[in-house]
């Protein structure tokens, strides 16, 4: 664990956070934007697509979805009839606990998801790696990774 410099100024270490969170807004806008325009997905389908194409078999169950995807029960419920309206997911009963519903990508949105992952690196290629450099992007991450663990 690294030991907090105690001569930090209140306003410097203030300004950095700030510095954060304006950077990640900032990338976060352009990154999204440049989804929804090339593929018509908002954020959080977006990032439910991202995360069940990342899953085994492409399907999470509904409730630890909702949860990772940090979006209340109702939240969640109208994402998901978006996208299975779009015929991206389908809804799939668990066939050994009837109390749990999975939810998969279906042919479509397997590939929707496919190019729009593929698409989300080039974008995360050219607004951070290009500017940042490998070992900067690779420090950032380890940075955010111990932030999160730290704070969950």
């Amino acid at each position: 664990m690294t030991v907090p410099d105690p001569n930090t100024d209140d306003d410097e270490i203030v300004t950095w956070w700030g510095l954060v969170i304006e950077g990640y807004l900032a990338t976060q806008d352009t990154l999204m934007s440049e989804i929804a325009e090339r593929f018509g997905l908002a954020p959080a389908s977006f990032d439910i697509l991202i995360r069940l194409i990342r899953s085994p078999e492409h399907r999470m169950p509904m409730t630890r979805l909702a949860g990772e995807a940090a979006l209340s029960s109702g939240g969640f419920t109208k994402v998901a009839d978006r996208l299975a309206a779009a015929d991206l997911i389908c809804r799939v009963p668990s066939p050994s606990d009837r109390r749990v519903t999975f939810v998969q990508l279906t042919e479509h949105g397997f590939e929707v998801a496919s190019k729009a992952r593929a698409a989300c690196a080039e974008i995360l290629r050219r607004i951070v790696l290009s500017p940042l450099g490998a070992d900067s992007s690779a420090a950032l991450a380890d940075a955010m990774r111990v932030l999160r663990s730290t704070n969950s």
